[in-house]
This record gives C-alpha cells, structure tokens and sequence, in this order.
C-alpha cells in the first residue's frame, strides 16, 4: 500500500488542495495587482518584467498544487485508484497552467504596449 492511497476517501486532502490554492490564489492577485499598479504608476518596463520572477510565480505554483490535490482527491472519492487520480489531475494542472500562464504574459505584453483600453469590459 503506498502513502497516496493510505487516506480512503481522501477528504483531508480535497479540503487541503482547496485551502492550499485560495491562499496561493489570494497571494498571486496580490502581487500581481501591486505590480501592475506599479507600473502604471512609474510606466517602466522593469516593473512589468519583475513578474517574471519568484514572487509571481511561487503563489503560482501554489495553485497548480492545490488544484492538483483537490482533483485528485476528487477522483480519490468516486472509487479511482491514487496513481490513476493523480496520473489524470497532474497533465490536466500542466496543461491548464501553461495556457493561463501563456495568456496572463500575453495580456501584460498588451498592457505594456500601451493599449490598456484592450481592459476595459465597458466597450463592449
């Protein structure tokens, strides 16, 4: 038996991967709000560039975890075994993350082009 499958069902671990990412989740608007306002405050490209490094993308990761945890122990729940959870939940984070993290670069490379309007929800 290995350690994965030792919680049956894995309640614990569906509350704690949900917990991980709201906390994570809640860091990452954080920075990224102080950063953006930052840059609109200085318009320097250094600000916009400091999202390249860890403090931007640990809270991150925080909520790939967390979000790998809770499907997996969501899968856990309904009869799955811990390998095949997990062997299902990890692409599906990996492949989420980097989609969100190829667009959330492509918004801030439209943002600090200039073309901020591109933000505004009201034009529509």
């Amino acid at each position: 038996m290995s350690y994965i499958d030792q919680f049956q069902p894995p309640y614990f671990l569906l509350l704690a991967g949900l917990l991980i990412s709201l906390t994570s989740g809640a860091a990452f608007s954080q920075v990224l709000k102080q950063t953006v306002n930052d840059w609109y405050e200085k318009r320097s490209t250094r600000s916009l560039a400091k999202l390249q490094g860890i403090d931007v993308q640990l809270p991150f990761l925080g909520i790939c975890m967390g979000i790998c945890i809770f499907l997996a122990s969501g899968l856990s729940i309904f009869g799955f075994s811990g390998w095949v959870s997990y062997g299902f939940s990890l692409p599906l984070t990996l492949l989420s993350a980097g989609l969100i993290w190829t667009q959330l670069k492509s918004n801030l490379a439209i943002l600090e082009g200039g073309n901020a309007r591109a933000f505004e929800l009201d034009i529509f």
